[in-house]
C-alpha cells in the first residue's frame, strides 16, 4: 500500500516578501467572513515587525512565548482564547516565528474544528476534521516545521513528546523571506539549522525510505554542509540556502532515526530546547552516526558554537529513568534505525551511559 503524500500548496520565497502578507490575508478576508488570528513569537513584542501586521479592526494577535516548547495544555489555552474573541472561525491563522510558534499555529487551528482536547489527537493521523486556513511565516529556518505534516507537542502527564501528524496539520501557504532570520542568534541559528541537517541524515540512514525523500534529504543535507562548512553561516547568501535547506528538510522529514528519540527525552524531562538538544544528542552518537558525526564535528568548530558539557551531570535516579523512558517510548523512530529490536541495542544503561555523556 503507498502513502497518498501532501506537500504545502503555495508558497512565496525572496527577500523583502513578508510585504505580501497583506495581500495574502485579504485575499482570505475576501473569502471567509471570520476574522484573521496571528501567532507571533513573543520575540517581536514591540519589535518593527509587530507594527507590520496587516492587523484589522475584529483580527487577534496572540504573542506565544517561546521560552519553553509549547504543550498540549498551552494549545487548549489559545483554541479557547480564539473561540472566546469570535465564534466564527478564523478566516486564516498567520504563524509567524520559529518552529515553536509554527507547531501552535497548527495545532490551534486543528482544535478550532476538532473535539475534546489537545492531548487526544497526539499520534498519526487523528485530526479527522478540516482546520481553518493557515499561512506559515518562518523567522528561522531548520526546523521545516512550515511544511511538515505534524506540530510537535509536550505532554507533561504523559510524559512524551509527540506530534499531531496529519495531512490536515498542514499550512496552506507558506511566506519564506529569508531576511527574517537576520537577527537570530548565531548559536541558535546554528542548532536550529542542525535540526534540518539531522532529520534528514536520520533519514537517509534509515529502512522506511523512498526516492522522492532520499532526494530531497540528501540535497538538504548538502546544503547545509556548504552553508556550515563556509566562512560564515550567517552571510546573505546562506541565509537564503538555509531557509531552503529547511524547507526541503521538512518536506523529506517523517521518519526519524536515534537523535530525535533521544533529543525528545532532553526536551521532556529537562526542558531543552528542540535545536540544542538534537545537537546534544548526535554528540553522544558518533556510533549510530560514523559518517556524519564527524561533519557535524567540523561544522560546529568551524562556526564557533559553543555546546556546554555537563547538560546531564548530577541526575538523580528518577531523571535519569524518565529520560530513558521518554527517548525509548518512540518505537517506529528507533524501529527505522535500529530494527524491532530495537532494546537490544539501546538498553536502559547504554541509554543512561549516552546521557551521562552529555
Amino acid at each position: 500500500m503507498y502513502r497518498n503524500t501532501k506537500n504545502v500548496p503555495f508558497y512565496i520565497l525572496g527577500k523583502g516578501s513578508f510585504a505580501q502578507l497583506g495581500d495574502l490575508v485579504d485575499a482570505r478576508r475576501a473569502a471567509v467572513a471570520g476574522p484573521a488570528v496571528f501567532f507571533v513569537d513573543h520575540f517581536f513584542r514591540g519589535h518593527e515587525l509587530e507594527g507590520r501586521l496587516p492587523k484589522k479592526d475584529g483580527d487577534l494577535v496572540l504573542f506565544v512565548d517561546t521560552t519553553n516548547e509549547p504543550t498540549t495544555e498551552q494549545i487548549d489555552d489559545f483554541a479557547a482564547a480564539v473561540r472566546a474573541h469570535d465564534n466564527r472561525l478564523p478566516c486564516t491563522v498567520v504563524a509567524i516565528g520559529g518552529g515553536a510558534t509554527l507547531d501552535v499555529g497548527k495545532a490551534v487551528a486543528n482544535m478550532l474544528t476538532n473535539p475534546g482536547q489537545a492531548a487526544d489527537y497526539q499520534g498519526w493521523d487523528l485530526v479527522k476534521n478540516p482546520a481553518p486556513h493557515k499561512i506559515g511565516v518562518p523567522t528561522l529556518s531548520g526546523t521545516g516545521a512550515e511544511c511538515s505534516r505534524t506540530c510537535v507537542l509536550l505532554n507533561a502527564k504523559r510524559g512524551i513528546k509527540l506530534g499531531m501528524n496529519s495531512d490536515i496539520t498542514m499550512y496552506d501557504q507558506l511566506l519564506l523571506d529569508p531576511e527574517l532570520t537576520r537577527t537570530v542568534p548565531r548559536d541558535q541559528y546554528f542548532y536550529t539549522g542542525m535540526d534540518t541537517y539531522m532529520h534528514c541524515i536520520e533519514s537517509l540512514r534509515g529502512s522506511y525510505r523512498n526516492v522522492i525523500v532520499d532526494a530531497l534529504a540528501q540535497k538538504a543535507v548538502d546544503m547545509c554542509e556548504e552553508i556550515f562548512l563556509s566562512d560564515d553561516m550567517m552571510a546573505e547568501e546562506n541565509l537564503e540556502k538555509m531557509m531552503i535547506a529547511s524547507y526541503l528538510g521538512g518536506m523529506s522529514a517523517g521518519n526519524v532515526g536515534v537523535i530525535h528519540p533521544i533529543s525528545a527525552g532532553l526536551s521532556v524531562v529537562l526542558h531543552t530546547h528542540h535545536g540544542i538538544a538534537n545537537c546534544y544528542a548526535l554528540s553522544v552518537l558518533g556510533e549510530f552516526y560514523p559518517e556524519d558525526y564527524p561533519k557535524y564535528a567540523r561544522m560546529i568548530e568551524r562556526q564557533g558554537v559553543n555546546l556546554p558539557k555537563g547538560l546531564c551531570a548530577n541526575l538523580s535516579d528518577d531523571q535519569m529513568k524518565a529520560l530513558v523512558a521518554s527517548s525509548v517510548v518512540h518505537e517506529k523512530p528507533l524501529t527505522n534505525a535500529l530494527g524491532p529490536d530495537f532494546r537490544k541495542i539501546l538498553t536502559d544503561e547504554k541509554v543512561i551511559s549516552l546521557f551521562k555523556a552529555m
